[in-house]
């Protein structure tokens, strides 16, 4: 397993590089720190050659980035040269053969505990990999592996892909997984989601979802549900305890096109209040 990390040498870089180490120790994998540079498209501008002024600079940067992680964890640098940051991206992971893109949150356009830029914003509406996203801050937490998975989860197309996922993160990294049933906040404006009926369906749903993880995961791995309710999705989503370590996985937006990214509103909406890093999953065929 390799984690890609798409680098600037920003606070918001920072944070992905702490994070992607983090998530390299759990899960056992490398980690590929990685940096996009525009090709030769100011060469007026600059004395030299453009791309190699560009590239050492790029060069150091990455030196730096390397420097944040400990020697327990295999690294490797790379640059890549796109028009399209976003698309460089995409494309170097898939070079590299990534199965997971980390990424800052810092970088424009508030957004609670995360505060998402353009290219950041175009990785999680388009990515073909799940995009893990570093909240402000993150590499000042100095928490060394993840302590718990959270899986949010409704009855919408692509539910199954996300807690497959959730599932497998769990068994390679041996750590506990929590189940959250959205079934009482997908109900919403039809019904109050502490509407008695919203929540029995939520709570039948929480206990068919236990029982699925239950039986594709060892006995050892400790797995739990809960059930969010709320007069908003961010009310509902602030009752749950979140602790250093926790990462929070939640599936694409039905308006995803297959094996893409779309952030839905539910998931945009827990960006505003969850201080945690955020995996998105793409959506199933």
């Amino acid at each position: 397993m390799i984690v890609y990390v798409a680098y600037l040498a920003t606070d918001g870089g920072r944070d992905a590089v702490v994070l992607g180490a983090q998530l390299a120790r759990t899960f056992d994998a490398e980690l590929a720190i990685g940096m996009i540079v525009p090709p030769d498209g100011n060469a007026a501008l600059a004395p030299g050659d453009f791309d190699d002024v560009l590239t050492a600079q790029a060069d150091e940067w990455l030196a730096e980035a390397r420097d944040l992680v400990t020697d327990d964890i295999p690294v490797s640098t790379h640059i890549g040269i796109y028009d399209s940051i976003a698309e460089g991206i995409i494309a170097e992971a898939a070079r590299v053969g990534a199965t997971l893109i980390v990424a800052g949150g810092s970088g424009g356009g508030l957004l609670g505990p995360y505060s998402l830029g353009s290219v950041v914003n175009d990785l999680i509406h388009s990515a073909p990999l799940p995009v893990a996203l570093a909240p402000r801050g993150f590499r000042n937490q100095g928490v060394r592996t993840v302590r718990e998975i959270t899986c949010a989860l409704g009855t919408r197309s692509g539910a199954d892909a996300v807690l497959a996922t959730a599932i497998r993160g769990s068994q390679r990294a041996g750590v506990p997984l929590r189940l959250v049933s959205l079934i009482a906040l997908d109900l919403m404006p039809a019904k109050r989601s502490d509407d008695p009926n919203a929540v029995y369906a939520a709570e039948k749903h929480a206990e068919r979802l236990l029982d699925e993880a239950r039986g594709k995961l060892p006995a050892v791995v400790e797995v739990r549900s809960a059930v969010v309710t709320g007069p908003s999705v961010e009310d509902a989503v602030r009752r749950l305890d979140w602790q250093p370590g926790d990462v929070v996985l939640v599936g694409s937006s039905r308006l995803a096109a297959p094996r893409r990214l779309f952030l839905g509103t539910t998931a945009a909406k827990m960006l505003r209040v969850v201080a945690v890093p955020m995996i998105v999953v793409p959506r199933e065929l």
